[in-house]
């Protein structure tokens, strides 16, 4: 077994020549230089995006705003403090929830831009 492997190796004195000229490593790094660009288009770019739109739906939120939460709870806003929001999701039921986990607003229908066409008898 060792001696398949010293075969394989080359001598200790031998000069080996690099194989394709002195822009073999630039061409090298091409494959990953374009894999790189096809990932940055393909996913990064689109997920920037996303969060951008999503960062201006939470900056645009009003008092009487119809929205869902990340974890789905339907709610009316009725309290902005900061970071916080107040959400009424029933009567005399009030919650308390991170601006960062309002997925998006919600029309009177129960669609919204932001999420998926879900209406209140499918809730």
């Amino acid at each position: 077994m060792i001696g398949i492997l010293y075969a394989a190796a080359p001598e200790a004195g031998s000069s080996a020549q690099p194989v394709g000229g002195p822009q073999g490593g630039l061409m090298n790094l091409f494959p990953l230089i374009v894999i790189f660009g096809i990932f940055y288009f393909l996913l990064i770019r689109p997920q920037q995006k996303r969060a951008k739109e999503h960062q201006n739906m939470i900056n645009q939120l009003n008092r009487g705003d119809r929205v869902v939460t990340s974890g789905g709870i339907y709610g009316v806003i009725t309290a902005l403090r900061g970071k916080v929001i107040e959400l009424k999701i029933a009567d005399n039921v009030k919650i308390q929830v991170l601006k960062s986990s309002i997925s998006g607003k919600v029309s009177e229908d129960g669609t919204g831009s932001d999420t998926a066409n879900v209406t209140e008898a499918e809730v």
